[in-house]
């Protein structure tokens, strides 16, 4: 029998390599399939037939492999059917079979049953009587096989299976959020992945109406053109589920990061100047996905409707639409062909009619095949581009709309510029959705603003967008904002091009023009003043409000950047981008009412801020003064009046302090730890400081660094840990009890380490820059660091500043997913000597790399 193992085994190895190596030279997806499944047919055969087993005994291919298709690392799921339960003998025999299975290298999944037993286990596991629906004989007792297919078909109930797999199709796209367009989608189990295609064949065969796409077409359940759209995608969706078994050399579904650009490069994918092989691939992936679903759902409403009839009949909405059983549907099977402009009217229908669940399954598909007449004559259609304005300018539903005409392909069709960002993955560490999806998200966030239901999430945008006249124009420039995603150039600027024209086209006035062509091209302008710029500059703050203009488009600008960045990650928003961008605004704000900015004015009014908090705690009169002696404008300039009476109160009795005092407290903006360092100044103590949080895993958002005129360094940092909140009393007091400890000792700084890279940033590095500038009135000098993020970076930063006795004034620290972006501003007199500047940046830059 060992023999018989090996060379079976080699027998398999040899036909599987030959049929992988064919597929890799032809591309022929279905072919593989097949050939691999006749391949285990035979050695299945061959083992079965060296043991004596009984005559009435049968093997039977059941799940995929029963389908007739076997993916290259996928299970090979087996039931050995018997006409009686098996006595020991018997048993053991088995047993060895199913060894030997094994053994010539087979993943096998196998059960050993009767019928009787078959059709109990099938009538309590929905998942055991879906795969009897595909099972077929590989050899063995015909007889036996076909009084099993007859029972199981005897017990269908057609309805209560349709029911049990469109619940389980719903909990499993639940399980991967509602959509396809995930960083690394699971082709198989996914919406729009190959499981989808199967659950109609399984509720269409269970119903009898068909078991391929050619069968359903003939029972009128899809159109012939449906059918080849359907096969097509499917083998497109295939082809790449073969190519990641192959690559990956085991059972994987996920299109994780590491494999994407080895099977885009597989199919034929390469590297263009502004997007990257793998993005290529995700792009087919995605739309052929979003087919599927879009197919899907027509199937399986016209599949429901043949086992569940519903005789009611339709109410009128309009001469072209009506209502049936809560479902939007159109008059007359050709109401889109001489209507043309009722496939934008369906949609404002359905916003204006909320009590309306969705399109029917006729609806959806004359709609589907119908969106090739919107083309140049349409959309310049006075009507259709009214239509189009009242979708935007709807009372409710604006995003349900704009998602359904995303899903329907009709949005891009609509807007050609649109279409090509569809299904478009940015692999920049940033971003994890596709390009239309974040713009989907960036509108949605808009619209969420301007409801009352959600003015709990967001108060202060929802404060403003509540006064904030014509908001549909906000959502014109959250469409339009990075419409020009992967053209290369500016995306901003070819953005504002194709929004200017829109809104010419789309007959709006000069100054309603003039706002969203201003918010796309600056769209990206406040994050970067609030989270890389000083924000206690006045001059910042005058530049800044000298490119908005006034304060409708300041407000629109804030509305729509807090927007954009909660649309690009979860992990992206937090209260200190928060804190930054709402400082910014209300900065700007004042500027507005009249006040120029002026660092005398902000200087006094934070100190008497700070003074009446201090009153609060019943501190003497004048417990300030010897601090705020040794304190220069500045440090009254980068902290609010709160941090200013904290620190105040921490260190008025202990301005001279031998020892390091380290205070912490919970951060005023609701999120993470502010730390303040008072102790006599050090060429490495930011880096030692760092080394700390770097050790206890915190991750430093915001750093104020501070020397007085008597030679103390009071530093102030906003930090987070991700279970900070559960314990952060303990947190509070274990900081200040070891980092103290930590100062006072002096120990040697360890060397810095690389840190661990997430698989994102190891797939897809970001180039480490690195750029050293004098500022606008060259006193200091702004040092701009982009690197992927890991634990470590921070301090293998502060470990070279320290190394070249920079001194170090602020840093801000500016997470994008997997990238970070800091800023620093520092002086020192190694940053006078050219060739000691260089030498600084060339060893900043071996600190960041990989």
């Amino acid at each position: 029998m060992p023999s018989l193992a090996v060379a079976l085994k080699e027998q398999l190895k040899a036909e599987r390599k030959i049929a992988i190596d064919d597929f890799l030279a032809h591309g022929k997806a279905e072919h593989l399939l097949v050939q691999l499944k006749d391949n285990v047919d035979a050695a299945l055969t061959k083992a079965w037939t060296t043991f004596e087993l009984p005559q009435s005994a049968a093997l039977i291919a059941v799940g995929g492999y029963g389908r007739g298709e076997l993916f290259p690392h996928s299970d090979v799921d087996v039931l050995i059917l018997l006409h009686d339960t098996p006595d020991e003998a018997l048993q053991a025999r088995l047993e060895e079979l199913v060894q030997l299975f094994w053994d010539i290298g087979l993943e096998i999944g196998h059960s050993i049953r009767t019928i009787e037993e078959c059709m109990s286990e099938a009538a309590a596991d929905i998942t055991v009587q879906t795969s009897l629906l595909e099972a077929r004989l590989i050899t063995g007792n015909a007889i036996q096989f076909q009084l099993l297919k007859e029972r199981c078909d005897a017990a269908m109930d057609p309805q209560a299976f349709f029911q049990a797999k469109t619940l389980e199709l719903r909990q499993r796209h639940a399980k991967y959020e509602d959509t396809p367009y995930s960083l690394e989608p699971n082709c198989k189990e996914s919406p729009g992945g190959l499981r989808d295609l199967q659950v109609i064949l399984w509720v269409a065969k269970a119903a009898g109406l068909g078991n391929s796409w050619r069968e359903l077409a003939e029972h009128g359940l899809i159109t012939d053109t449906e059918a080849r759209q359907l096969k097509q995608n499917e083998n497109a969706v295939k082809d790449i589920r073969i190519r990641l078994h192959i690559i990956a050399n085991r059972h994987e579904d996920r299109l994780v990061f590491d494999i994407q650009t080895a099977i885009a490069e597989s199919v034929g994918f390469k590297n263009s100047p502004t997007r990257r092989a793998s993005e290529y691939l995700m792009q087919r992936y995605y739309r052929a996905a979003k087919a599927i679903t879009q197919l899907n759902a027509i199937l399986l409403q016209n599949i429901e409707a043949q086992l569940f009839p519903q005789m009611t009949s339709p109410v009128a909405i309009n001469a072209r639409f009506n209502e049936v059983n809560g479902f939007i549907d159109i008059a007359s099977d050709d109401t889109f062909d001489t209507t043309p402009s009722a496939m934008l009217e369906v949609f404002l229908l359905l916003s204006l009619h909320v009590e309306l669940k969705g399109m029917t399954a006729r609806t959806l598909r004359a709609l589907w095949h119908s969106r090739f007449n919107i083309d140049n004559h349409f959309r310049s259609d006075p009507a259709n581009r009214a239509l189009f304005l009242k979708i935007l300018q709807a009372p409710q539903g604006i995003t349900h709309a704009l998602r359904r005409m995303n899903q329907t392909s009709i949005l891009g069709r609509y807007l050609p510029n649109f279409r090509r960002i569809v299904g478009q993955m940015q692999h920049d560490l940033f971003h994890v959705y596709t390009v239309d999806q974040h713009i989907m998200m960036v509108v949605r966030n808009v619209r969420r603003f301007m409801l009352s239901e959600h003015a709990h999430e967001y108060p202060f945008c929802s404060q403003l967008a509540a006064n904030f006249n014509k908001p549909w124009l906000l959502y014109i420039a959250a469409l339009f904002h990075d419409i020009a995603k992967g053209r290369g150039g500016d995306h901003s600027q070819l953005g504002m091009q194709d929004a200017r024209d829109f809104c010419v086209d789309h007959g709006l006035m000069e100054e309603e023009t003039e706002l969203v062509v201003f918010l796309v091209e600056n769209h990206l302008t406040m994050s970067q003043v609030a989270q890389k710029q000083d924000l206690s500059d006045p001059d910042v703050i005058a530049n800044f409000a000298r490119v908005v203009k006034d304060e409708r488009h300041l407000t629109a600008l804030y509305l729509l950047t807090v927007a954009d960045i909660r649309g690009t990650s979860p992990k992206v928003w937090n209260a200190w981008k928060g804190k930054l961008l709402e400082d910014l605004y209300n900065m700007t704000l004042r500027v507005f009412g009249g006040e120029a900015p002026s660092a005398e004015r902000e200087l006094k009014n934070r100190q008497e801020e700070a003074l009446k908090n201090l009153r609060l705690f019943a501190l003497p009169e004048d417990a300030h003064k010897k601090l705020w002696a040794q304190l220069d404008v500045v440090y009254f300039l980068r902290h609010d009046a709160a941090d200013i009476a904290w620190q105040t109160r921490a260190l008025y009795d202990k301005i001279d302090s031998p020892v390091p005092v380290v205070k912490c407290r919970l951060s005023p903006i609701g999120e993470g730890l502010q730390v303040a360092v008072y102790v006599k100044d050090k060429s490495d103590l930011f880096a030692r400081i760092c080394s700390y949080f770097d050790r206890k895993n915190f991750s430093i958002l915001d750093a104020k660094i501070h020397t007085t005129k008597h030679g103390y360094a009071l530093d102030t940092f906003l930090i987070t840990e991700p279970a900070f909140a559960d314990n952060y009393r303990d947190l509070i007091s274990l900081i200040e009890h070891e980092l103290t400890e930590i100062l006072t000792t002096q120990i040697d700084l360890p060397s810095p380490s690389k840190g661990r890279l997430s698989r994102l940033c190891r797939t897809f590095p970001a180039t480490p820059t690195v750029d050293l500038r004098p500022d606008e009135r060259g006193q200091y000098y702004l040092l701009t660091v982009s690197a992927n993020d890991r634990n470590g970076l921070l301090y293998s930063i502060a470990n070279v500043l320290a190394k070249y006795k920079v001194n170090l004034h602020t840093a801000k620290v500016m997470t994008l997913g997997e990238r970070v972006e800091d800023v620093f501003l520092v002086d020192g007199p190694v940053l006078n000597n050219p060739r000691s500047q260089i030498q600084l940046e060339s060893d900043l830059l071996d600190a960041l790399r990989i």
